[in-house]
């Protein structure tokens, strides 16, 4: 059996803010079972036959045009599809898709439905000749979370690939659009997308004019590893009325020294992880009784796993974080 592992993404190590994403999420799932990771894999081979005949024109259908810009060339919407990330699946469950996805990876359990959906492997190595028996038509993946190693292996193959992308909670419902064009099920993409930013939109306008107060949000220890400007959940952050204290931080998911945290001395302190953790890393905390987050006693746990995984889940538990946030006002 040929498998595609870690041992592939060794060398981009240095080169971006990808890797120090999967490092963290990699750690993270060793620890809790729900937090997501994403690999890529696939192969369109003999997709003609098992798709439907096409009954229109494709000139009549708009083009299939993923997150990133990039067009997808399929004849027809994909009938087989094949997610390689937590949040991909759970986007295409809620663009009306979810009995298209033929296969996912573990830890891809939103909704309830996706667990049903077979596992070809997790974000340590994924079963490439499971994944060629598929036959998928297209390969959906995450920017940020795939190997842009392991996604030139899938185009390599001839595979069609698409790319979802997302940094802020804005991003997830014209994401939800743009599947619902990828597998031809607009109608409700389109009223979930709606659904989607409407839910945003109020949760906006709820903690807008909110005093600021800047937040660590750790997702690690030890080293202490927090989000950067970059990450979704600085977005989350800011829709809360707060301020990432790591937010100038280009990188997606840095790690930073006990000195860096101290200078920046945050109101508040986020752990994100699952209690018995959660409870462990905080006690350190309390070694510095100068800190404002500590001395104000404004430590919380934060262990709902939608955020982190960036799909449609994602504004609700925002929501949560935010109530969590102005307990500290």
């Amino acid at each position: 059996m040929q498998r595609l592992g870690e041992e592939a993404g060794h060398g981009l190590i240095l080169r971006s803010h990808r890797v120090a994403l999967r490092r963290v999420t990699t750690a993270r799932i060793r620890a809790r079972a729900w937090l997501a990771g994403a690999l890529l894999g696939a192969s369109a081979a003999g997709a003609a036959a098992l798709a439907a005949p096409a009954t229109a024109s494709t000139t009549t259908r708009p083009p299939i045009v993923d997150d990133t810009g990039h067009e997808v060339a399929l004849a027809q919407p994909a009938r087989r599809i094949v997610a390689l990330a937590p949040s991909a699946t759970a986007l295409l469950f809620a663009a009306g898709a979810g009995d298209r996805v033929v296969a996912t990876i573990r830890f891809a359990d939103e909704p309830e439905a996706a667990g049903r959906v077979p596992r070809i492997g997790d974000v340590q190595a994924i079963d490439l000749e499971k994944l060629l028996a598929l036959h998928p038509d297209v390969v959906v993946v995450t920017d940020a979370i795939t190997s842009p190693l392991m996604v030139d292996r899938v185009r390599g193959l001839g595979i069609p690939v698409y790319t979802t992308r997302y940094t802020r909670l804005a991003d997830i419902a014209p994401s939800v659009r743009r599947l619902g064009i990828l597998a031809g099920t607009r109608a409700i993409a389109d009223r979930e997308a709606a659904t989607l930013a409407a839910q945003l939109a109020a949760l906006r306008k709820a903690y807008e004019g909110r005093a600021r107060i800047s937040v660590l949000y750790q997702v690690w220890s030890p080293p202490i590893y927090t989000i950067g400007g970059t990450h979704i959940v600085t977005d989350a952050l800011a829709v809360c009325g707060a301020r990432n204290a790591f937010a100038s931080e280009r990188v997606a998911a840095p790690a930073v020294g006990i000195e860096a945290v101290l200078a920046r001395n945050p109101d508040a302190i986020v752990v994100s992880a699952p209690r018995k953790e959660a409870q462990e890393w905080m006690a350190e905390w309390r070694r510095f009784p100068r800190l404002a987050a500590t001395a104000a006693r404004h430590l919380y746990v934060f262990d709902d796993p939608r955020l982190d995984r960036m799909g449609p889940g994602a504004i609700e538990a925002a929501a949560g974080l935010c109530r969590l946030i102005d307990a500290a006002r």
